[in-house]
């Protein structure tokens, strides 16, 4: 199920269900200029979030506006798959984990 005008939702991976949710849009900072989307992460039924760093989309550093958010449970999941790779453990405790995602997505 698509959930690309959603600010929330939940994606299954390998028999888990992974609960996201949009932290922060896109944003202009008068210190650091562009900063992309921040989506936070939680597996059911974990203590343990994630949060997903996305860069700034290239039509605002290039002086464009805004266009519509582009956050899709094939994004999320993609970034659930890249987390754990990077070696998020979501039964662990702690605080959320931070990831940065590159240009394309991973």
């Amino acid at each position: 199920m698509a959930n690309s005008r959603s600010n929330a939702g939940t994606v299954d991976l390998d028999g888990l269900k992974y609960d996201w949710q949009l932290q922060r849009e896109p944003q202009w900072s008068d210190d650091d200029g562009w900063k992309g989307m921040t989506v936070s992460l939680l597996q059911r039924d974990t203590q343990r979030a994630a949060l997903l760093e996305f860069p700034p989309p290239k039509r605002l550093l290039k002086g464009l506006q805004r266009g519509r958010l582009q956050l899709d449970d094939a994004t999320v999941a993609r970034g659930v798959r890249a987390a754990l790779v990077a070696g998020w453990e979501p039964m662990s405790r702690g605080k959320p984990m931070v990831f940065t995602v590159d240009a394309e997505g991973n």
